[in-house]
């Protein structure tokens, strides 16, 4: 009787799951505070990418690691990049799996900020440049989807000019409408190896405080050309993706981050909690609130119970 009144549910064709990408050749590194995930190399990310289509999981997104990272972050525009070359790899062998790239710096940057540093904190107008670069590159490469994490005041436009001038007026924009400056990040700067050698992110990304702000800018994103935009953290943002969902009119994704995750697998490690509860329902709350699709490192799991 739940089944047949139940208002909200979840399939895993609404889910995307993240993969970081290093160099190599049957890499599968665990990353210590997200278990069981690992740093993949690119022929072991396509293996794991026909294993998602297998299970009805829609997508994947991805997160370089170069081996060599500089003040400029050359690594994320390069032709020959680590997520270029794992998009022409996937597109080439699993089709039919949706490839969205993670269009930021901090993973390529030797001081691990989001944009170029001038007087000690990060310049936003000349960071676009390298940001639209990379989303040209990706697309070139064969990305469905680019998404802009970074942060950058007018970067939605940034993008969808240049790549409209590069022939990609097809290519939607995911934006990171909402990022807040979140504690729940932690995790991920392991998986991707983006731990700001100074200071933090605070002056460009949001304070976890301001619901009007995020408003804000999700409007602007999306008079800019948004195409989809993205609420991250999601749990403790549950109201943002909620009030995101009454005002907009284009499609909502939620990121269910590294924090969030690794909370829940260290408490079941410890027997606190029930883990395959505790997944299904935080990932329920995330789609109660209005969440067209979640970003998820449950993914996998998740998709496997739903059958």
């Amino acid at each position: 009787m739940r089944r047949l009144v139940r208002e909200t549910r979840l399939d895993p064709a609404n889910f995307i799951l993240p993969l970081f990408i290093c160099t190599g050749e049957g890499v599968r590194r665990p990353i210590k505070s997200m278990p069981p995930q690992c740093q993949l190399s690119v022929d072991t990310a396509v293996e794991e990418c026909r294993e998602l289509v297998s299970l009805g999981i829609s997508g994947v997104m991805l997160f370089g690691i170069p081996d060599v990272k500089d003040e400029v972050a050359s690594g994320a525009y390069d032709d020959q990049g680590i997520v270029q070359e794992a998009v022409r790899a996937i597109k080439r062998e699993v089709p039919g799996l949706i490839v969205i790239t993670d269009v930021c710096n901090c993973e390529y940057t030797s001081h691990g900020h989001c944009g170029r540093i001038v007087d000690g904190d990060v310049e936003n107008d000349s960071t676009l440049q390298w940001l639209a670069r990379t989303a040209v590159s990706h697309a070139r490469a064969g990305a469905d989807i680019v998404a802009p994490a970074d942060m950058m005041d007018g970067r939605i436009a940034a993008l969808r000019t240049a790549l409209d001038g590069a022939g990609y007026e097809k290519t939607p924009i995911l934006s990171y409408a909402a990022k807040f400056a979140s504690v729940f990040y932690g995790p991920f700067r392991e998986a991707a190896e983006s731990t700001p050698q100074f200071g933090d992110r605070r002056s460009y990304q949001m304070d976890p405080a301001n619901t009007r702000e995020a408003m804000k800018e999700i409007d602007l994103d999306i008079e800019e050309g948004a195409d989809m935009i993205i609420m991250k953290p999601a749990l403790a943002y549950l109201d943002v993706i909620l009030q995101a969902k009454q005002r907009c009119n284009v499609p909502i994704g939620a990121y269910q981050v590294s924090g969030e995750y690794s909370m829940i697998k260290a408490a079941a490690a410890n027997g606190w909690i029930d883990e395959e509860r505790a997944m299904m329902e935080t990932l329920t709350s995330i789609k109660r609130a209005g969440a067209d699709f979640i970003l998820t490192y449950f993914a996998k799991p998740a998709a496997q119970l739903l059958g």
